[in-house]
């Protein structure tokens, strides 16, 4: 049977790339190939850029309420296909059924709806002076904004970006990753029955250096968002700013969970800070894989988190039964496996994981590492300071609140942190000192889309999500009357 090839779409058509250049696809979980992804160049760029050029006029006149309806009848044709994405999700990336079912395609589609209402409901400020003026402020599209989204959570984010992109009446130039590729190529498809002008939406599929280098250097192309690693957002930012256009970065994280002493540590809060080291397979931005625990409860709280973990089941990502899936890539395997490696090399301690797990039958020759935790290691350690994003987590004593703070802030890194107590004025006061972007109090990845979404330092740059999103794709112009 031949191995199915994915197009590009661009202006309103699927389309093979030029160059007739094709990527190989890998199934994670048997390490074998089952697609082939277009390899893209900058010339395909170009026409997608021409084709969004086309139409961006057309579409920032088009009402509101149209683009909307556009966008929740996209989002009603991945709900018919939901199977058929989840298990997309699932082959392309290595995680398991279970959550491509109930996170990433479910979030996916919402962030099509969510965006499709906000815009409607969404109105400009007006502002009375009382020399008998009035400023209204006018947030009028930018043209072809270039969205850029990463592997780990293909579909959820790539929507995430296109969707206020879109309602905000830009045309789009959008690149997932080379590696994840299927999903957004089967969107794409749906685009075009659920009716969008061609060239409004264009997916360019293929590597960064050749496909997302020549979205950033286009120089119609007057935004890019982009999801991914520090080092490629520190290119994507110095390749923008000779052009002075919009960047919004969203970047790595060293993320903490801080554990006190009076935390509610009940089985559903124990779980939900195991999930939160773990969850996709330590691969999410979001996951805290540095563990401060207050020393006074240290060995109890690690005897009962540790049982958790070596409770996780690791196994194909098609059982029901299994916890965590396969990396996503054989590259990405070796890097944590490689700094499995550094951890015992600097000194720490494995309380479990450490290793690749074999699992049989198809996956045989799949890219699975057991979860692991790491004890002994400084703050300082490479272990703690640069991000494995992996199914790894380091344990860390402190003794108080400003230890914990100096640990927690102690990174170039400031996505996300998550703090674990019952004071509720500890809770104010930690958070308002905490260096992150975002901070959950007594949960994680509880996540409400009207709320900015970004972090600090060397995770980015700027804010997505809610208004945020919609004012990022879109250029306020002040009108002063005088009457």
């Amino acid at each position: 049977m031949p191995i199915p090839r994915l197009a590009n779409l661009i202006d309103g058509r699927l389309q093979a790339p030029r160059d007739d250049r094709w990527l190989d696809v890998f199934e994670p979980a048997t390490g074998q190939v089952f697609a082939h992804c277009p390899d893209a160049s900058a010339e395909d760029v170009a026409d997608a850029v021409a084709a969004a050029q086309r139409a961006a006029p057309g579409w920032a006149t088009t009402p509101a309420e149209r683009r909307a309806g556009l966008l929740h009848k996209l989002a009603t044709l991945v709900q018919e296909r939901f199977e058929d994405f989840v298990a997309l999700e699932s082959r392309d990336s290595g995680k398991p059924l279970a959550q491509a079912r109930s996170l990433d395609i479910p979030r996916a589609i919402a962030n099509l709806r969510y965006f499709a209402a906000q815009v409607v409901a969404w109105s400009s400020e007006s502002h009375a002076m009382e020399t008998g003026a009035i400023n209204y402020t006018l947030r009028q599209p930018l043209g072809v904004a270039g969205c850029i989204s990463p592997w780990n959570l293909p579909l959820y984010l790539f929507t995430w970006k296109i969707a206020p992109a879109l309602a905000a009446g830009n045309a789009v130039v959008a690149k997932p990753s080379e590696t994840t590729p299927c999903t957004a190529a089967l969107l794409g498809e749906l685009s075009i029955e659920a009716g969008f002008p061609p060239g409004v939406l264009n997916i360019v599929q293929g590597r960064g250096p050749s496909v997302g280098q020549a979205i950033v250097e286009h120089p119609a192309v007057k935004a890019v968002s982009f999801t991914g690693s520090t080092r490629t957002g520190a290119q994507i930012a110095a390749a923008a700013a000779p052009h002075f256009k919009k960047v919004s970065l969203e970047l790595g994280g060293k993320n903490p969970a801080v554990v006190f002493e009076d935390a509610d540590l009940s089985d559903a809060n124990l779980d939900t800070i195991v999930r939160s080291g773990f969850a996709n397979q330590g691969e999410i931005c979001l996951c805290g894989s540095r563990l401060l625990v207050q020393r006074s409860i240290y060995g109890a709280f690690r005897e009962r988190y540790l049982a958790r973990v070596k409770a996780l089941r690791v196994g194909d990502p098609h059982e029901p039964g299994s916890d965590l899936g396969a990396l996503v890539s054989r590259e990405h395997f070796d890097k944590v496996m490689d700094c499995i490696a550094t951890a015992r090399g600097e000194g720490g301690a494995v309380l479990c994981g450490g290793e690749a797990v074999h699992v049989p039958g198809r996956c045989a020759e799949g890219w699975f590492v057991a979860p692991t935790v790491i004890e002994g290691l400084g703050p300082d350690a490479l272990t703690n300071q640069h991000e494995i994003f992996g199914p790894v987590v380091s344990l860390i004593p402190f003794e108080d609140e400003d230890e914990a703070l100096a640990i927690a802030n102690g990174t170039g890194y400031g996505l996300a942190a998550s703090v674990w107590t019952r004071d509720l004025s500890r809770a104010h006061r930690i958070g308002e000192r905490l260096d992150f972007g975002i901070v959950w109090i007594n949960c994680w990845l509880l996540r409400d889309l009207r709320t900015p979404f970004g972090g600090a330092k060397q995770s980015g740059l700027g804010r997505e999500g809610g208004v945020e999103a919609l004012r990022f794709f879109t250029e306020p112009k002040n009108i002063c009357i005088r009457y």
